[in-house]
């Protein structure tokens, strides 16, 4: 990073440059920084005129919401820090937060004073890309990817000509650019060293708390060769999966590794560290501040997250390095997620495998099943896990907002497109997974733009000409017979031979055997592992057919531990609000009637839970494929 100091003579320079692009419409030679010269330079390619008036961008409340929603990870992280920033710097000027596009996603200060300055376009919606607005701090640090100064004058545009403005971007786990926070007030610069020094300590708390909520399934460590940098912007922080394999390194972690990112993640821990995914997780779950022996020498660490749960140290690989030759390691994280049912831990050992090889997998299941908990897995099981795991449900987007979700738009191309246009799930998934979630619920014209794209591996947001490569592993999921809205032609056959490729039935809840043991595994992951049920509970529980699957049993067990008190060591009935009792005592039951009757009727519900797979039907009924036809050639006759 480099810092300039301000000077008369910059400023007047900057002012003989401007009265020049207005008589001759070009920018002079040697008189800017270089740096400023260069973004003049583009900003004039970009068309964009040096006497711009105010323009804002989204305008319906329906694009904010979608805006904030699509950002949340990087706004939940830089609140505290602008809030910080804001006691200190927001009585003179404007905290600014943008994301990677350049479009403002929160604006602290005296804006209230700034409006009647030129700047009242400095709005929450408002895209400050180089392309749109020419040289300014924040679009200018997204195209140089490095902290940004612009001092009075060296902005492109006339109206910002006193503003002074300092960026620093902002990165996610992967060294990709998430966004970027910005200091823009009136007056030069003044004293330059303080301010980028602010925000560049505040920007390196918004990057931990990024890498910190991206692995919430993971370990999570910060370290240093010198304790005392503990907790300092100097530490390195490192995710790694339960198997031990390194998921993500920030860019202090390279450093203190002497070590690529590339060359870094996908490794076996041991190899940097000298303990294995299973050590790491024991001395991580003792707390406090811990030591290890590497090739590196000496690092302190702290545990930032280490999951709650027991692991299975014999299912934990302890395998060679990664190579091209060999799968990626396993993850415990995919493996537990079958518990005792051999049939469902084959389907996701194929699914692993598929993935692996390019195959497409298809989850099928009832609503609540747990398919993207399933997706995520996957995911981190496999070569992609340091690359985007994007997901989209089909059936949550609009119908009008679905397509440029998925495919993103150029500026301009169509009424209410944001400026500087928008990047689409599928460019925001290349290099990673692709998770289409309840595709049964795709409107028709797009799923036949999205059979081409998956077959062509090529993608053209709206209003573009070009298209571009995408390198996807896909994922769909659904709790729609796929099958019978192709026969009734609400889904494309030809798309679903494309993304059928290994596909998964997940068992509903009330078909799982290992009850018990996801009761555990539930309870520790919403933070109450040593918190025992006694037994009415736990009977009830086990006896109820839980329409809403694993999804409304969570909430039932995160309602009884809300109600726990501070001394109960166990949950119990009381801890449950009578209409939940109600509802848990009102379970259904088949009627009664014939055996012949209910015989018949088992089967046709066990046939239509798992969409008419005889196989699967019979496994969850105990009996054989065979026996399974027998029955009902008996009973039917």
């Amino acid at each position: 990073m480099t810092l300039i100091k301000t000077t008369g003579k910059q400023q007047d320079q900057a002012g003989l440059a401007r009265r020049k692009l207005h008589l001759e419409g070009e920018v002079p030679d040697g008189v800017l920084r270089a740096e400023i010269d260069a973004s003049w330079r583009r900003s004039l390619s970009h068309g964009v005129h040096f006497n711009g008036q105010p323009e804002l961008t989204l305008e319906s409340g329906a694009s904010l919401e979608m805006l904030l929603a699509s950002n949340r990870l990087l706004l939940d992280a830089a609140v505290p820090a602008i809030d910080y920033l804001a006691e200190r710097q927001g009585k003179d000027g404007l905290i600014i937060l943008a994301n990677a596009d350049a479009t403002i996603l929160a604006v602290e200060g005296r804006a209230d004073r700034l409006k009647g300055s030129g700047v009242q376009d400095i709005t929450l919606g408002a895209c400050w890309s180089e392309a749109t607005r020419g040289t300014n701090a924040l679009g200018t640090a997204l195209v140089e990817a490095r902290t940004t100064l612009i001092d009075c004058g060296e902005h492109y545009l006339d109206r910002l000509s006193h503003f002074s403005c300092t960026s620093v971007p902002i990165h996610c786990p992967q060294g990709e650019i998430l966004g970027v926070l910005d200091l823009t007030r009136e007056g030069p610069l003044g004293r330059v060293h303080d301010s980028t020094a602010l925000l560049s300590m505040a920007v390196s708390q918004i990057e931990s708390r990024v890498f910190h909520n991206s692995f919430p399934e993971q370990i999570v460590l910060a370290f240093h060769s010198r304790r005392q940098y503990l907790e300092s912007p100097w530490q390195g922080l490192l995710a790694v999966s339960l198997g031990g394999q390194i998921l993500a390194v920030s860019a202090q972690a390279c450093q203190l590794l002497h070590a690529e990112r590339s060359a870094l993640v996908g490794r076996r821990c041991e190899e940097f560290l000298g303990v294995d995914g299973v050590q790491l997780l024991s001395r991580l779950q003792q707390g406090g501040i811990g030591s290890l022996q590497t090739a590196k020498g000496e690092f302190f660490y702290k545990t930032l997250r280490a999951p709650q749960r027991s692991i299975n140290v014999s299912s934990v690989p302890r395998g060679t390095p990664k190579s091209a030759a060999n799968p990626a390691p396993r993850d415990p994280q995919l493996d537990t997620l079958a518990g005792s049912n051999s049939r469902y831990a084959r389907a996701l050992r194929m699914a692993r495998q598929g993935l692996a090889n390019a195959l497409p997998v298809l989850l099928l299941g009832e609503t609540g099943t747990g398919k993207e908990v399933v997706a995520r897995a996957l995911h981190m099981a496999g070569s992609r896990v340091g690359k985007p795991f994007v997901a989209v449900n089909c059936a949550a987007i609009p119908e009008g907002l679905i397509e440029s979700e998925l495919f993103g738009y150029r500026e301009g191309a169509f009424t209410g497109s944001r400026r500087g246009g928008m990047i689409g799930r599928l460019q925001q998934a290349h290099g990673g997974t692709l998770f289409l979630d309840e595709i049964g619920d795709m409107p028709l014209a797009l799923q036949a733009r999205l059979l081409r794209v998956l077959q062509d591996r090529k993608v053209a947001p709206l209003g573009a000409g070009e298209e571009q490569d995408i390198d996807v592993a896909l994922i769909c999921a659904t709790h729609r017979d796929l099958k019978q809205q192709v026969a009734d032609k609400q889904f494309r056959e030809d798309l679903f031979y494309r993304v059928n490729g290994i596909s998964v039935m997940l068992p509903a809840l009330r078909e799982r055997e290992d009850f018990d043991a996801l009761l555990d595994v539930l309870l520790a992951k919403l933070g109450s592992p040593g918190v025992a049920l006694v037994e009415d509970l736990r009977r009830l529980l086990a006896g109820y057919h839980w329409p809403g699957n694993i999804r409304q049993l969570e909430m039932v067990l995160r309602t009884a531990l809300a109600m726990r008190e501070t001394d109960d060591a166990a949950l119990g009935l009381e801890h449950l609000p009578d209409s939940m009792l109600d509802d848990l005592n009102a379970s259904e039951r088949p009627a009664s009637g014939s055996i012949r009757e209910n015989q018949l009727e088992l089967i046709r519900q066990a046939l239509d839970s798992h969409q008419g797979n005889v196989s699967a039907a019979a496994d969850a009924l105990g009996i054989s494929r065979a026996t399974l036809y027998r029955k009902l050639k008996q009973l039917r006759n």
